[in-house]
Formats: structure tokens, C-alpha cells, sequence
């Protein structure tokens, strides 16, 4: 809203000093600050009226030290981040833009089906809360907007052919470059490879002639199971004190850095990467959302006064997942996010290995002491500020992995 106005002030009436609010760094700057100091200030206050409506969490006997005490901590604490995320984004961002919009509906989307399963563990004392199905139904009805949206909108194209214009000489009589192509494209970045992207149109080559026009049949479903997925894989993250918000915000961290560049035709030309018109302004919602993360920080690190809840982890997810398939990074997601896929992975191996070794023997085994793969930890004895720190530091290498992917190919 702020932009519309400054825009306004500087186009119309000419005020000195208003065109700022045109560049995206200093907007993505405001954001980051708003969105802290929303988180931190706010969150207090937040964080006192689920304690007032008693929102707080039931702890389930799993036998791990400390965790009796965490009974009675107010949950839900999600509604800090999406509050303080959205905000800002309203009143910095441009509201246009086919890829903020994309990324607000995400964060209404996953943070409405979150509350739901937060309110029926909490106020209808089921610990179950919202049927699985019903999340899966929510994750796919998602996908399939975002899905949508990114194939047949019109504002979604890309540019792929940023090295073949050199836009750092100067034009002179004797050259004469091509028009630049900006199309419709299902293209994505396959990370460690030179001329590395791959069409998900390719894989219907074998239908013939015209195979393009249903790529949509390759490229939706794609998109289904990478939101499922990842905030899934936020969901189970979110076990300990600080670990899915901190590891979250170092992986949003990276994907800002890749939504900046392939948003700016300068560095996508000098990097020779993919080109994508309009996601740069991804970069100031991505800035509040680490705000956001990093003020619920402050309450959320060991020992936690409040917990994100469904609320927050099903909202992270969702976010990274629709960010990196809008930046063209979705193949960087098991790297970039290996925290969660480890996690997930840990989860799924052993309940697999527990129904194979029961239907074998007669007898279900373990190769965790528990799952997810934090609380194998927690079960060695290891204190959960070591487990988050250790976590996190993985979180940073992986991280800085992925940015390396840049040049490393």
C-alpha cells in the first residue's frame, strides 16, 4: 500500500526523496525491520492472550528429559509469524504482483489449515487433530492453484537466453542485438550442471508433435508433491525448541538470495542463469517472512514460551515450497532443505523397517532410538540447545552449498 502511495507522491507531485520506495532492497530492508520488530514487540503480546484463552500445549508421554515442563506452553504461535510476515508485505510490496499474490494466498492457505489442527488438538482434545486426508486435500488444493497459476498465467514467463545478449557493452551502429525473448516455460535449474535446465515438457516428448501443450500434465503434479512434501517435512521439523524456525530461516535466507538474482537482469546475465521478469519482488516478502522468523526466535529458543504450532510449521513448508518452484529452484529443495528431508526420511524409514521386521519376525525393530531424527538425539542424551545449534549449522552449510550451485556446474 505504502508503495502505491510513494509511487503516487513521486510520479504525480514530483516529492523529493519518494522514488526510494521504487528499489526493491530498500522496500526488502523496511520489510525486515517491520517484520522484526512486529514479531518481537507484538509477539509478547500475542504470545500473553494465548496464555489468557489457554492455548496451550498438550504434552504426550515419549519418555525425553524435559518434557513435562513443556506442558502449559502456549501453542499457535504460528499466527506471530504469518501476522508479522503479511504485514509488512501489504504495506511494502507490490500488490500486483502475480507472485505476491501467489505467496499471500500460500500463507493464508497453510496457515488456515494449520489453525484448524491446532484448535481440534487444543480446544476438542483430540490429539490427532485434523485427519491426515484432510491436510493432504488442503496440500493438494494448494498445488493445484500455485500449480495453475504458474502454467497458464500470463505474467509468469522466463528468460533463458540472458548469456547470449552481453548487456555490459555499449551499443554501437555496427551491432545489432536480438529482441529479447521473454515466453511461457516449464523450464527449470537442474543444480551441478552446465546448461542446466531441464523442461518438464521434455518428458511427454514421446507423444509426438505438440507434446508442450500438456506439459501442464507433468508440471502440476510436480508441483503438488513438492508442497506436500516440504511442509510436511516443516512439520515434523517442528520438535524442539528453535529448530524448524531457525533452520527455516536460514533456507529462506538462501532462496531471497536466489529470488534477487534471477529478478535482476544484470546478475542473471553475469551468472548466466535464468532470467525470471517480476520475482524480484519475492525478495521483500522473503525479507519479512526472515523477520518474522528470526522475532519468533526470541521466544521460540530454548526454554520455548511459545510453540508455532501446526499453525506455523504447515505455513513454513508451504512458503519454501512455492518460493523455490516460482524462482525455478524446486530440484535444489533436498539440498537447500536437507534438515527436513532427513527428518522426513528418518520418520518414514522407520516406521517402514518397524512393519517389515514385525511381518518378518514377528517382532517390530528400531534403527532409531526415536524418530523424527531429533529425538534420537534427545534420546542419547544430547541437551536440545546442542541438538538446534548442531541442526542450524548443518542448515548453514547446506545453504551455502546451494548458493555455490550459482557457479558450481
Amino acid at each position: 500500500m505504502l508503495y502505491y502511495f510513494f509511487e503516487y507522491l513521486n510520479k504525480t507531485l514530483d516529492v523529493s526523496g519518494t522514488g526510494v520506495f521504487q528499489y526493491i532492497s530498500f522496500r526488502s530492508a523496511l520489510a525486515f525491520i517491520f517484520s522484526l520488530g512486529l514479531s518481537t514487540i507484538y509477539g509478547k503480546r500475542i504470545i500473553l492472550f494465548l496464555r489468557k484463552q489457554q492455548v496451550g500445549e498438550t504434552v504426550r508421554e515419549l519418555g525425553l528429559a524435559g518434557q513435562n515442563e513443556k506442558a502449559g506452553t502456549p501453542t499457535m504461535g504460528g499466527l506471530i509469524i504469518i501476522f508479522a510476515t503479511l504485514l509488512p508485505v501489504l504495506l511494502f510490496a507490490k500488490l500486483q504482483n502475480i507472485y505476491i499474490v501467489l505467496l499471500i494466498v500460500t500463507t493464508l492457505w497453510m496457515g488456515t489449515i494449520g489453525f484448524i489442527d491446532d484448535y481440534i488438538k487444543i480446544f476438542k482434545k483430540d490429539k490427532e487433530g485434523l485427519k491426515g486426508i484432510f491436510k493432504v486435500f488442503g496440500q493438494v488444493g494448494l498445488g493445484l492453484i500455485v500449480g495453475y497459476v504458474l502454467y497458464f498465467s500470463p505474467d509468469v514467463v522466463v528468460r533463458t537466453d540472458t548469456s547470449k545478449r552481453d548487456v555490459f557493452k555499449i551499443p554501437t551502429e555496427n551491432l545489432i542485438y536480438p529482441a529479447p525473448v521473454e515466453e511461457k516455460s516449464t523450464a527449470t535449474t537442474i543444480p551441478f550442471f552446465k546448461n542446466n535446465e531441464f523442461d518438464y515438457a521434455e518428458i511427454l516428448a514421446w507423444t509426438g508433435e505438440g507434446y508442450e501443450k500438456w506439459a501442464w500434465l507433468v508440471f502440476i503434479p510436480v508441483v503438488i508433491f513438492i508442497i506436500t512434501a516440504v511442509s510436511n517435512g516443516a512439520n515434523l521439523t517442528d520438535g524442539i525448541d528453535g529448530l524448524a524456525a531457525g533452520t527455516s530461516a536460514i533456507s529462506v535466507l538462501a532462496l531471497g538470495i536466489f529470488t534477487f538474482l534471477s529478478g535482476n537482469i544484470i546478475f542473471s546475465n553475469y551468472l548466466n542463469i535464468m532470467y525470471i521478469p517480476n520475482s524480484g519482488e519475492m525478495t521483500v516478502f522473503i525479507s519479512a517472512f526472515v523477520g518474522a522468523l528470526i522475532g519468533f526466535l526470541w521466544y521460540n529458543s530454548y526454554p520455548a514460551s511459545v510453540f508455532m504450532g501446526d499453525t506455523g510449521s504447515l505455513t513454513i513448508g508451504g512458503i519454501i515450497a512455492v518460493l523455490a518452484i516460482a524462482v525455478r529452484k524446486e530440484l535444489l529443495i533436498p539440498l537447500l532443505c536437507g534438515i527436513f528431508l532427513v527428518e522426513n526420511f528418518s520418520v518414514v524409514l522407520q516406521v517402514s523397517y518397524f512393519k517389515y521386521t514385525k511381518k518378518r519376525f514377528g517382532e517390530g525393530r528400531r534403527i532409531f532410538l526415536m524418530s523424527p531424527l531429533h529425538h534420537h538425539y534427545q534420546k542419547k542424551g544430547y541437551h536440545e540447545s546442542k541438538i538446534v545449534t548442531r541442526f542450524w549449522v548443518v542448515a548453514i552449510l547446506l545453504a551455502i552449498l546451494s548458493i555455490v550451485t550459482l557457479k558450481l556446474r
